[in-house]
């Protein structure tokens, strides 16, 4: 059997400061309604995981442009404030990828939703970008 790596990654303080400071400039975008900063921050083809209305699962892979296409169609172009209150909990499994789960409250247009979600960051060229994106409720936007 082929030896698998050590599983017990140990992330430094520059590891959380890393993924910390990427969302805290997604999030910053995302409340100005920056669609193709947002994007820039990802890896594409991205990988998407969700369910539908029914309790089906859903998955599928977007390129830039639909992913562009779907996010300007989700948060509108309103031109009121978006803000996020977000607890994040990073689960490194290695120096280059990250798990998070986030618990986040949005507020757009005086409307509060609960939000929980988990995304997949990887860091190329010494970045982090996300690649996959794990929340409910997208699976229709998903066939």
């Amino acid at each position: 059997m082929t030896q698998l790596p050590d599983a017990g990654y140990t992330p430094t303080p520059a590891d959380h400061a890393g993924v910390q400071a990427w969302f805290a400039e997604y999030d910053a975008a995302a409340a100005r309604r920056d669609i193709e900063g947002m994007a820039d921050l990802a890896v594409f083809p991205l990988n998407l995981v969700s369910d539908d209305p029914a309790g089906e699962g859903a998955s599928a892979q977007w390129d830039r442009k639909q992913f562009i296409d779907t996010m300007t169609h989700v948060m509108g172009e309103g031109s009121e404030d978006i803000t996020f209150e977000s607890v994040r909990t990073p689960v490194f499994l290695s120096p280059a990828m990250a798990v998070v789960f986030t618990d986040s409250t949005m507020t757009a247009g005086g409307t509060t939703q609960q939000l929980r979600y988990a995304d997949i960051l990887i860091k190329r060229d010494g970045r982090w970008a996300f690649q996959t994106m794990v929340q409910g409720g997208w699976g229709d936007n998903l066939r």
